[in-house]
């Protein structure tokens, strides 16, 4: 079956409209929609697409640093919630939209040692042809590395730090906001990031608050 559309535009072109329909939207009538979708309403899929897809290309885009390759990670995003949703979703694991947001940040870190991979041959081959241009492809495959270690840290966080962290700080929101979202206490929520970037920070080898 093919993946059902929305209306005739991107996923970039309509994240910045989608922005306020998303934050508004309520954990329960996403669920109720994925719902839906495990029974292959085509409706509910459009709906809960222009309800989240603000923040799946957000997320990948600043995972990826690339627009282009967010949209294409925010389609296959989506291709995997119409196809796997009664089988994958979880209520009991992960709100919708964290549940959303984890399988774009998997996807997305994925792309990223994709386009590693490959940057890591063409390096090989460069340097080797052309010597000279050895510096300046060392100095981006070095940051890429960078950012590399980052998304691979979130790895190690739990699945509700990984959550609460994506929303606040790939996803822009602030703590009461993702305390919204999430359907937490601003107290519970504040810890919960708390304990995460601590964890990201010893991930990442630069120390811990103490």
């Amino acid at each position: 079956m093919d993946l059902p559309r929305g209306r005739d535009r991107g996923t970039g072109d309509r994240a910045a409209e989608s922005t306020s329909g998303a934050r508004a939207a309520d954990a329960t009538e996403l669920a109720r929609r994925l719902g839906a979708i495990a029974a292959g309403d085509r409706d509910a899929f459009t709906e809960f697409y222009d309800m989240t897809c603000a923040r799946v290309f957000g997320l990948s885009s600043r995972i990826l640093r690339n627009p282009a390759l967010a949209e294409e990670v925010s389609q296959e995003v989506y291709l995997q919630v119409w196809t796997s949703a009664a089988r994958e979703y979880d209520p009991a694991l992960a709100s919708p939209i964290g549940w959303l947001l984890t399988l774009t940040q998997r996807r997305s870190v994925d792309r990223v040692r994709s386009e590693q991979s490959a940057s890591d041959r063409n390096h090989a081959y460069g340097a080797s042809q052309l010597g000279r241009e050895h510096d300046v492809v060392a100095d981006e495959v070095g940051q890429r590395l960078d950012e590399q270690q980052v998304v691979d840290c979130l790895d190690t966080l739990t699945d509700t730090q990984r959550e609460a962290i994506a929303l606040a700080y790939y996803g822009g929101h602030t703590y009461r906001e993702v305390a919204e979202l999430l359907g937490s206490g601003l107290p519970a929520i504040k810890t919960r990031i708390r304990d995460g970037l601590i964890r990201l920070k010893n991930c990442l080898g630069v120390g811990s608050d103490g």
